[in-house]
Protein backbone atom coordinates (compact mmCIF):
# COMPACT_ATOMS: atom_id res chain seq x y z
CA UNK A 1 0.00 0.00 0.00
CA UNK A 2 1.52 3.20 -1.14
CA UNK A 3 0.37 6.52 0.06
CA UNK A 4 -0.55 10.27 -1.08
CA UNK A 5 -0.85 13.27 0.06
CA UNK A 6 -4.19 15.30 0.20
CA UNK A 7 -2.28 18.38 -1.73
CA UNK A 8 -0.23 16.39 -4.04
CA UNK A 9 3.16 16.22 -3.26
CA UNK A 10 4.06 13.48 -0.56
CA UNK A 11 7.67 13.88 -0.72
CA UNK A 12 10.36 11.36 -0.37
CA UNK A 13 10.49 8.37 -0.78
CA UNK A 14 8.41 9.55 -4.08
CA UNK A 15 6.00 6.63 -2.83
CA UNK A 16 5.99 6.13 0.42
CA UNK A 17 4.68 3.19 2.32
CA UNK A 18 3.41 3.04 6.53
CA UNK A 19 6.60 2.93 8.11
CA UNK A 20 7.70 6.14 5.97
CA UNK A 21 4.62 8.45 7.36
CA UNK A 22 4.16 6.63 10.28
CA UNK A 23 6.48 8.94 12.17
CA UNK A 24 6.01 12.04 10.60
CA UNK A 25 2.23 13.54 10.66
CA UNK A 26 1.99 16.19 8.05
CA UNK A 27 3.01 15.54 4.78
CA UNK A 28 5.58 17.91 3.33
CA UNK A 29 3.31 19.99 1.38
CA UNK A 30 1.15 20.81 4.12
CA UNK A 31 -0.89 17.82 3.17
CA UNK A 32 -2.48 14.92 5.11
CA UNK A 33 -1.66 10.97 3.96
CA UNK A 34 -3.97 8.94 2.50
CA UNK A 35 -4.02 6.10 0.69
CA UNK A 36 -3.65 5.74 -3.40
CA UNK A 37 -6.90 3.97 -3.02
CA UNK A 38 -9.25 2.95 -0.55
CA UNK A 39 -8.89 -1.54 -0.10
CA UNK A 40 -12.26 -2.98 -0.71
CA UNK A 41 -13.52 -5.70 1.41
CA UNK A 42 -15.49 -8.20 -0.10
CA UNK A 43 -18.42 -10.30 1.21
CA UNK A 44 -16.29 -13.07 2.00
CA UNK A 45 -13.76 -11.31 3.86
CA UNK A 46 -16.77 -9.52 5.96
CA UNK A 47 -18.19 -13.29 6.39
CA UNK A 48 -15.17 -14.49 7.27
CA UNK A 49 -14.54 -11.27 9.96
CA UNK A 50 -17.81 -11.91 11.63
CA UNK A 51 -16.83 -13.55 14.56
CA UNK A 52 -12.96 -12.70 14.77
CA UNK A 53 -12.24 -11.18 18.30
CA UNK A 54 -11.57 -7.67 18.35
CA UNK A 55 -7.20 -8.07 18.00
CA UNK A 56 -7.81 -10.55 14.95
CA UNK A 57 -10.21 -8.29 13.04
CA UNK A 58 -7.81 -5.28 14.06
CA UNK A 59 -4.85 -7.42 12.26
CA UNK A 60 -7.13 -7.94 8.87
CA UNK A 61 -8.32 -4.50 8.45
CA UNK A 62 -5.04 -2.77 9.40
CA UNK A 63 -3.19 -5.92 7.11
CA UNK A 64 -4.29 -3.83 4.06
CA UNK A 65 -2.94 -0.38 5.05
CA UNK A 66 0.32 -1.63 6.48
CA UNK A 67 2.03 -3.74 4.04
CA UNK A 68 5.85 -3.20 4.90
CA UNK A 69 5.77 -4.78 8.67
CA UNK A 70 5.13 -8.95 8.17
CA UNK A 71 2.22 -10.22 9.25
CA UNK A 72 3.41 -12.03 12.49
CA UNK A 73 5.00 -8.97 13.59
CA UNK A 74 1.98 -7.07 13.06
CA UNK A 75 -0.58 -9.39 14.34
CA UNK A 76 2.07 -9.67 17.56
CA UNK A 77 1.17 -5.86 18.00
CA UNK A 78 -2.28 -6.21 17.39
CA UNK A 79 -2.64 -8.51 19.73
CA UNK A 80 -0.18 -7.32 22.55
CA UNK A 81 -2.59 -3.80 22.19
CA UNK A 82 -6.24 -4.97 22.17
CA UNK A 83 -6.30 -6.82 25.23
CA UNK A 84 -9.11 -7.09 28.15
CA UNK A 85 -5.93 -5.99 30.39
CA UNK A 86 -5.76 -3.23 28.29
CA UNK A 87 -9.23 -2.13 27.95
CA UNK A 88 -10.50 -3.55 31.48
CA UNK A 89 -11.21 0.24 33.46
CA UNK A 90 -14.95 0.54 32.92
CA UNK A 91 -16.28 -3.31 32.22
CA UNK A 92 -15.24 -6.18 33.67
CA UNK A 93 -15.43 -10.24 32.65
CA UNK A 94 -16.61 -10.76 29.12
CA UNK A 95 -17.51 -6.79 28.20
CA UNK A 96 -14.12 -6.15 28.98
CA UNK A 97 -12.83 -9.26 26.44
CA UNK A 98 -15.15 -7.61 23.95
CA UNK A 99 -12.96 -4.53 23.94
CA UNK A 100 -16.41 -2.83 22.46
CA UNK A 101 -19.10 -3.54 23.44
CA UNK A 102 -22.48 -2.36 22.51
CA UNK A 103 -24.71 -1.41 24.84
CA UNK A 104 -28.07 -1.23 23.86
CA UNK A 105 -30.69 2.04 25.07
CA UNK A 106 -33.42 0.48 22.63
CA UNK A 107 -32.78 -3.21 21.14
CA UNK A 108 -31.94 -3.53 17.96
CA UNK A 109 -32.56 0.53 17.19
CA UNK A 110 -30.18 2.57 19.48
CA UNK A 111 -27.45 1.03 21.39
CA UNK A 112 -23.46 2.90 22.53
CA UNK A 113 -20.64 1.35 20.89
CA UNK A 114 -18.86 1.68 24.22
CA UNK A 115 -15.25 3.21 22.97
CA UNK A 116 -14.12 4.24 26.81
CA UNK A 117 -12.70 0.79 28.30
CA UNK A 118 -8.98 1.95 28.10
CA UNK A 119 -6.70 3.26 30.37
CA UNK A 120 -7.82 7.27 29.96
CA UNK A 121 -11.50 6.25 29.31
CA UNK A 122 -11.34 7.90 26.11
CA UNK A 123 -11.80 6.41 22.55
CA UNK A 124 -8.52 8.08 21.52
CA UNK A 125 -7.24 5.09 23.41
CA UNK A 126 -8.89 2.70 20.77
CA UNK A 127 -5.88 3.98 18.25
CA UNK A 128 -3.24 5.89 20.83
CA UNK A 129 -2.59 2.13 22.55
CA UNK A 130 -1.70 0.79 19.04
CA UNK A 131 0.05 3.90 18.01
CA UNK A 132 2.62 3.66 21.00
CA UNK A 133 3.26 0.00 20.12
CA UNK A 134 3.99 0.58 16.81
CA UNK A 135 6.81 3.47 17.42
CA UNK A 136 8.62 1.46 19.64
CA UNK A 137 8.80 -1.45 16.74
CA UNK A 138 9.68 0.94 14.22
CA UNK A 139 12.07 3.03 16.10
CA UNK A 140 13.58 0.04 17.32
CA UNK A 141 13.77 -1.56 14.03
CA UNK A 142 15.25 1.83 12.41
CA UNK A 143 17.42 2.31 15.58
CA UNK A 144 15.98 6.10 15.71
CA UNK A 145 14.25 8.29 18.43
CA UNK A 146 11.48 10.94 17.95
CA UNK A 147 10.10 13.66 19.45
CA UNK A 148 6.32 13.31 19.61
CA UNK A 149 4.63 17.21 19.62
CA UNK A 150 1.07 17.07 19.77
CA UNK A 151 -2.18 19.35 20.45
CA UNK A 152 -5.05 18.53 22.50
CA UNK A 153 -8.16 19.68 23.49
CA UNK A 154 -8.90 17.45 26.18
CA UNK A 155 -8.72 13.12 25.71
CA UNK A 156 -5.66 12.72 22.76
CA UNK A 157 -3.30 14.24 24.92
CA UNK A 158 -3.86 11.50 28.30
CA UNK A 159 -4.28 8.93 25.59
CA UNK A 160 -1.27 10.04 23.81
CA UNK A 161 1.04 10.12 27.09
CA UNK A 162 -0.38 6.87 28.47
CA UNK A 163 0.72 5.19 25.53
CA UNK A 164 3.70 6.58 25.03
CA UNK A 165 5.15 7.06 28.58
CA UNK A 166 8.38 5.06 29.42
CA UNK A 167 8.75 4.17 25.87
CA UNK A 168 12.33 4.09 24.36
CA UNK A 169 13.75 6.02 21.88
CA UNK A 170 10.26 8.50 22.19
CA UNK A 171 9.87 12.01 24.21
CA UNK A 172 6.14 13.73 24.09
CA UNK A 173 5.53 17.48 23.90
CA UNK A 174 2.17 17.94 24.19
CA UNK A 175 0.38 21.31 24.08
CA UNK A 176 -3.18 22.17 25.67
CA UNK A 177 -5.56 24.65 26.04
CA UNK A 178 -4.39 26.46 29.44
CA UNK A 179 -7.40 26.16 32.01
CA UNK A 180 -9.74 24.69 28.88
CA UNK A 181 -10.39 21.48 29.99
CA UNK A 182 -11.84 19.88 32.59
CA UNK A 183 -9.95 18.98 36.18
CA UNK A 184 -9.90 15.18 35.60
CA UNK A 185 -8.05 15.74 32.42
CA UNK A 186 -6.08 18.29 33.23
CA UNK A 187 -4.64 16.08 36.26
CA UNK A 188 -5.12 12.90 33.85
CA UNK A 189 -1.88 14.79 31.58
CA UNK A 190 -0.41 16.66 34.45
CA UNK A 191 0.58 14.30 37.08
CA UNK A 192 2.10 12.08 35.31
CA UNK A 193 5.76 12.36 36.19
CA UNK A 194 7.53 10.16 33.23
CA UNK A 195 10.91 12.00 32.20
CA UNK A 196 10.26 11.43 28.90
CA UNK A 197 6.28 13.78 29.39
CA UNK A 198 6.20 17.07 28.92
CA UNK A 199 3.27 19.26 29.25
CA UNK A 200 2.91 22.91 27.78
CA UNK A 201 -0.46 24.72 28.51
CA UNK A 202 -0.88 27.20 25.96
CA UNK A 203 -2.58 30.79 26.83
CA UNK A 204 -5.20 30.28 24.33
CA UNK A 205 -7.64 27.93 22.61
CA UNK A 206 -6.78 24.30 21.03
CA UNK A 207 -6.73 25.52 17.92
CA UNK A 208 -4.17 27.74 18.71
CA UNK A 209 -2.31 25.14 19.84
CA UNK A 210 -3.29 22.74 16.80
CA UNK A 211 -1.82 25.91 14.69
CA UNK A 212 1.59 25.97 16.66
CA UNK A 213 1.80 22.29 15.88
CA UNK A 214 1.56 22.57 12.10
CA UNK A 215 3.53 25.51 12.01
CA UNK A 216 6.53 23.29 13.72
CA UNK A 217 5.78 20.84 11.07
CA UNK A 218 6.01 22.93 8.05
CA UNK A 219 9.26 24.09 9.44
CA UNK A 220 11.16 21.04 7.46
CA UNK A 221 14.49 21.88 9.03
CA UNK A 222 13.20 22.11 12.66
CA UNK A 223 11.45 18.77 11.91
CA UNK A 224 14.53 16.88 10.64
CA UNK A 225 17.25 18.06 12.68
CA UNK A 226 14.69 17.91 16.31
CA UNK A 227 13.18 14.35 15.26
CA UNK A 228 9.40 15.98 15.20
CA UNK A 229 6.95 13.49 15.17
CA UNK A 230 3.00 13.49 15.61
CA UNK A 231 -0.12 12.04 16.93
CA UNK A 232 -2.75 14.03 16.96
CA UNK A 233 -5.50 12.59 14.20
CA UNK A 234 -3.85 14.29 11.23
CA UNK A 235 -1.36 11.00 11.93
CA UNK A 236 -2.83 8.16 9.27
CA UNK A 237 -2.30 5.26 12.11
CA UNK A 238 -4.46 6.69 14.13
CA UNK A 239 -7.53 7.59 11.84
CA UNK A 240 -6.69 3.75 10.55
CA UNK A 241 -6.76 2.13 13.91
CA UNK A 242 -10.12 3.80 14.16
CA UNK A 243 -11.50 2.22 10.98
CA UNK A 244 -11.42 -1.15 13.21
CA UNK A 245 -14.26 -0.01 15.81
CA UNK A 246 -17.07 0.72 12.93
CA UNK A 247 -16.33 -2.75 11.59
CA UNK A 248 -16.39 -4.20 15.12
CA UNK A 249 -19.69 -1.94 15.82
CA UNK A 250 -21.20 -2.95 12.87
CA UNK A 251 -20.97 -7.02 13.04
CA UNK A 252 -22.23 -6.45 17.26
CA UNK A 253 -25.36 -4.70 15.75
CA UNK A 254 -26.38 -6.98 12.78
CA UNK A 255 -26.77 -10.63 12.67
CA UNK A 256 -26.12 -10.60 8.90
CA UNK A 257 -23.56 -9.19 6.39
CA UNK A 258 -26.80 -7.90 4.21
CA UNK A 259 -27.70 -5.69 6.92
CA UNK A 260 -27.28 -2.16 7.15
CA UNK A 261 -25.94 0.58 10.26
CA UNK A 262 -25.85 3.67 10.83
CA UNK A 263 -23.71 5.83 13.22
CA UNK A 264 -23.97 9.11 15.26
CA UNK A 265 -20.72 10.59 15.80
CA UNK A 266 -19.83 13.71 18.14
CA UNK A 267 -16.67 15.12 16.27
CA UNK A 268 -14.73 18.28 16.63
CA UNK A 269 -11.40 17.34 14.27
CA UNK A 270 -13.19 15.11 12.30
CA UNK A 271 -10.91 12.26 12.79
CA UNK A 272 -13.44 10.04 14.39
CA UNK A 273 -16.00 9.85 11.50
CA UNK A 274 -13.42 10.24 8.72
CA UNK A 275 -12.53 6.95 10.03
CA UNK A 276 -15.90 6.00 9.97
CA UNK A 277 -16.38 7.70 6.02
CA UNK A 278 -13.41 5.25 5.34
CA UNK A 279 -14.97 2.34 6.50
CA UNK A 280 -18.28 3.17 3.94
CA UNK A 281 -15.85 3.56 1.26
CA UNK A 282 -14.08 0.32 2.02
CA UNK A 283 -17.86 -1.44 1.40
CA UNK A 284 -18.97 -1.61 5.34
CA UNK A 285 -22.53 -1.35 4.63
CA UNK A 286 -23.00 1.94 6.31
CA UNK A 287 -26.29 3.65 5.43
CA UNK A 288 -25.74 7.31 7.40
CA UNK A 289 -23.24 8.78 9.44
CA UNK A 290 -24.65 11.22 11.18
CA UNK A 291 -22.29 13.95 12.64
CA UNK A 292 -22.55 15.61 15.91
CA UNK A 293 -21.31 19.13 17.12
CA UNK A 294 -21.54 21.42 20.23
CA UNK A 295 -21.73 25.00 19.72
CA UNK A 296 -18.26 24.78 17.84
CA UNK A 297 -20.34 23.86 14.74
CA UNK A 298 -18.18 24.54 12.04
CA UNK A 299 -18.73 21.25 10.59
CA UNK A 300 -22.37 21.10 10.97
CA UNK A 301 -22.41 24.39 9.34
CA UNK A 302 -20.60 22.83 6.40
CA UNK A 303 -22.86 19.96 6.02
CA UNK A 304 -25.91 22.09 6.11
CA UNK A 305 -24.78 24.91 3.81
CA UNK A 306 -21.11 24.23 2.41
CA UNK A 307 -19.47 26.80 3.37
CA UNK A 308 -16.17 25.82 5.80
CA UNK A 309 -16.06 28.63 7.80
CA UNK A 310 -12.91 28.34 10.91
CA UNK A 311 -13.61 30.53 13.38
CA UNK A 312 -10.68 32.69 15.13
CA UNK A 313 -10.07 31.71 18.74
CA UNK A 314 -11.67 34.61 20.13
CA UNK A 315 -14.79 32.81 18.20
CA UNK A 316 -14.45 29.59 19.73
CA UNK A 317 -16.87 28.55 22.54
CA UNK A 318 -15.79 27.18 25.57
CA UNK A 319 -18.17 24.92 26.73
CA UNK A 320 -19.10 21.29 28.81
CA UNK A 321 -18.08 19.29 25.69
CA UNK A 322 -14.47 20.23 25.69
CA UNK A 323 -12.94 17.74 23.39
CA UNK A 324 -14.82 19.66 20.56
CA UNK A 325 -14.06 23.17 21.38
CA UNK A 326 -12.47 23.09 17.52
CA UNK A 327 -13.24 25.43 14.87
CA UNK A 328 -10.47 24.14 12.12
CA UNK A 329 -11.12 21.02 11.56
CA UNK A 330 -7.85 19.32 10.63
CA UNK A 331 -9.10 15.54 9.16
CA UNK A 332 -11.57 18.07 7.75
CA UNK A 333 -9.09 17.68 4.31
CA UNK A 334 -9.36 14.46 4.16
CA UNK A 335 -12.75 13.70 3.28
CA UNK A 336 -12.92 17.19 0.80
CA UNK A 337 -9.97 15.56 -1.10
CA UNK A 338 -12.95 12.42 -1.61
CA UNK A 339 -15.43 14.90 -2.29
CA UNK A 340 -13.44 17.05 -4.97
CA UNK A 341 -12.83 13.55 -6.97
CA UNK A 342 -9.98 13.40 -4.63
CA UNK A 343 -7.87 16.62 -6.84
CA UNK A 344 -4.98 18.00 -5.00
CA UNK A 345 -5.05 20.93 -6.79
CA UNK A 346 -8.52 21.73 -5.88
CA UNK A 347 -7.71 21.08 -2.12
CA UNK A 348 -4.54 23.01 -2.19
CA UNK A 349 -6.25 26.04 -3.36
CA UNK A 350 -9.34 25.36 -0.75
CA UNK A 351 -6.75 25.35 2.25
CA UNK A 352 -4.69 28.08 0.93
CA UNK A 353 -8.09 30.35 1.84
CA UNK A 354 -8.32 28.23 5.09
CA UNK A 355 -5.07 29.17 5.77
CA UNK A 356 -5.07 32.78 4.77
CA UNK A 357 -8.28 32.75 7.50
CA UNK A 358 -10.93 32.98 4.97
CA UNK A 359 -13.68 30.63 4.42
CA UNK A 360 -14.63 28.22 1.43
CA UNK A 361 -18.06 27.66 0.04
CA UNK A 362 -18.72 24.80 -1.93
CA UNK A 363 -22.07 25.13 -2.53
CA UNK A 364 -23.14 25.70 -5.36
CA UNK A 365 -20.22 23.00 -6.75
CA UNK A 366 -20.98 19.74 -8.50
CA UNK A 367 -19.09 18.38 -5.71
CA UNK A 368 -21.52 19.33 -2.97
CA UNK A 369 -24.23 18.52 -5.00
CA UNK A 370 -23.12 15.15 -4.78
CA UNK A 371 -22.82 15.15 -0.70
CA UNK A 372 -25.65 13.19 -0.30
CA UNK A 373 -23.84 9.86 -1.88
CA UNK A 374 -21.26 9.82 1.04
CA UNK A 375 -23.70 9.11 3.29
CA UNK A 376 -23.29 12.53 5.79
CA UNK A 377 -26.05 14.51 8.01
CA UNK A 378 -25.13 16.80 10.57
CA UNK A 379 -26.40 18.32 14.16
CA UNK A 380 -25.21 20.65 16.84
CA UNK A 381 -26.08 20.66 20.28
CA UNK A 382 -26.04 23.00 23.36
CA UNK A 383 -24.92 23.28 26.90
CA UNK A 384 -28.65 22.69 27.66
CA UNK A 385 -29.30 19.91 25.36
CA UNK A 386 -26.54 18.07 27.52
CA UNK A 387 -27.72 18.51 30.23
CA UNK A 388 -31.33 17.42 29.53
CA UNK A 389 -29.75 14.51 27.57
CA UNK A 390 -28.16 13.12 30.08
CA UNK A 391 -30.86 13.54 32.92
CA UNK A 392 -33.32 11.58 29.83
CA UNK A 393 -30.98 8.66 28.90
CA UNK A 394 -30.21 8.28 33.01
CA UNK A 395 -33.55 8.33 33.71
CA UNK A 396 -35.41 6.19 30.86
CA UNK A 397 -32.29 4.06 30.38
CA UNK A 398 -30.26 4.24 33.49
CA UNK A 399 -27.09 4.35 31.87
CA UNK A 400 -25.04 7.53 33.10
CA UNK A 401 -23.40 9.40 29.42
CA UNK A 402 -20.61 12.43 29.36
CA UNK A 403 -21.29 15.41 27.59
CA UNK A 404 -19.81 14.53 24.03
CA UNK A 405 -21.89 11.59 24.10
CA UNK A 406 -24.61 13.40 25.05
CA UNK A 407 -24.18 15.52 22.31
CA UNK A 408 -24.28 12.39 20.04
CA UNK A 409 -27.60 10.93 21.17
CA UNK A 410 -28.99 14.17 21.07
CA UNK A 411 -28.30 14.88 17.35
CA UNK A 412 -29.40 10.54 17.04
CA UNK A 413 -32.79 11.16 18.26
CA UNK A 414 -33.05 14.55 16.45
CA UNK A 415 -31.63 12.97 12.87
CA UNK A 416 -33.60 9.36 13.73
CA UNK A 417 -36.20 10.11 11.09
CA UNK A 418 -33.65 10.05 8.42
CA UNK A 419 -32.37 6.43 8.88
CA UNK A 420 -34.02 3.95 7.11
CA UNK A 421 -36.60 1.72 8.93
CA UNK A 422 -34.64 -1.28 10.55
CA UNK A 423 -31.03 -0.09 10.74
CA UNK A 424 -29.53 0.09 13.89
CA UNK A 425 -28.09 3.58 14.88
CA UNK A 426 -25.29 3.33 17.04
CA UNK A 427 -23.75 6.41 18.76
CA UNK A 428 -20.09 6.50 19.39
CA UNK A 429 -19.90 6.82 23.39
CA UNK A 430 -16.42 8.89 23.46
CA UNK A 431 -15.75 9.11 27.57
CA UNK A 432 -16.45 7.86 30.34
CA UNK A 433 -18.44 10.80 32.94
CA UNK A 434 -16.47 10.86 35.19
CA UNK A 435 -14.11 12.69 33.10
CA UNK A 436 -16.86 15.57 33.14
CA UNK A 437 -18.26 15.03 36.40
CA UNK A 438 -18.68 18.89 36.93
CA UNK A 439 -21.56 18.74 33.85
CA UNK A 440 -22.68 15.28 35.48
CA UNK A 441 -23.09 16.75 39.06
CA UNK A 442 -25.24 19.59 37.48
CA UNK A 443 -27.11 17.45 35.15
CA UNK A 444 -28.18 14.79 37.70
CA UNK A 445 -26.73 16.06 40.92
CA UNK A 446 -24.63 13.30 41.98
CA UNK A 447 -21.25 12.72 41.20
CA UNK A 448 -20.12 9.91 38.51
CA UNK A 449 -18.19 6.52 39.23
CA UNK A 450 -14.51 6.23 38.80
CA UNK A 451 -12.12 3.70 38.16
CA UNK A 452 -10.56 2.94 41.70
CA UNK A 453 -6.94 3.96 40.72
CA UNK A 454 -8.27 6.90 39.60
CA UNK A 455 -9.45 8.24 42.65
CA UNK A 456 -8.24 11.00 44.16
CA UNK A 457 -5.97 11.64 40.94
CA UNK A 458 -6.91 15.97 40.75
CA UNK A 459 -5.00 15.77 44.04
CA UNK A 460 -1.64 14.54 43.15
CA UNK A 461 1.01 16.90 41.98
CA UNK A 462 1.22 18.43 38.82
CA UNK A 463 4.75 19.20 36.20
CA UNK A 464 2.98 21.55 33.37
CA UNK A 465 4.64 24.53 31.71
CA UNK A 466 2.18 27.37 31.07
CA UNK A 467 3.38 29.47 27.72
CA UNK A 468 1.77 31.83 25.60
CA UNK A 469 0.93 30.73 22.15
CA UNK A 470 4.37 31.61 20.46
CA UNK A 471 5.89 28.66 17.88
CA UNK A 472 9.65 30.04 18.35
CA UNK A 473 8.96 29.82 22.40
CA UNK A 474 7.96 26.55 21.77
CA UNK A 475 10.56 25.30 19.47
CA UNK A 476 12.95 27.13 22.43
CA UNK A 477 11.53 24.44 25.08
CA UNK A 478 11.37 21.61 22.69
CA UNK A 479 15.46 22.28 21.71
CA UNK A 480 16.31 23.06 25.53
CA UNK A 481 15.16 19.36 26.46
CA UNK A 482 16.16 17.56 23.50
CA UNK A 483 19.58 18.68 23.48
CA UNK A 484 19.17 18.58 27.81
Amino acid sequence: MKYISTRGHAGQPTNPEFCDILLGGLAPDGGLYLPESYPRVTRAELDAWRALPYAELAFEILSKFITDIPAADLRAICAKTYTAEVYCHARAGDRAADITPVHWLEPGRLGLLELSNGPTLAFKDMAMQLLGNLFEYVLAKRGESINILGATSGDTGSAAEYAMRGKQGVRVFMLSPHGKMSAFQRAQMYSLQDENIFNIAVTGMFDDAQDIVKAVSNDHAFKVGHKIGAVNSINWARVAAQVVYYFKGYFAATSSNDQEVAFCVPSGNFGNICAGHIARQMGLPVAKLLLATNENDVLDEFFRTGVYRPRKAAETHVTSSPSMDISKASNFERFVYDLVGRDPQKVAALWAEVDAGRAFDLSASAEFARIAEFGFLSGASSHADRLATIRKVFEQYGVMIDTHTADGVKVAWELAGAVPAGVPLLVLETALPVKFSETIVEALGREPERPADLAGIEALPQRVEVMAPDVDAIKRFITERVRG
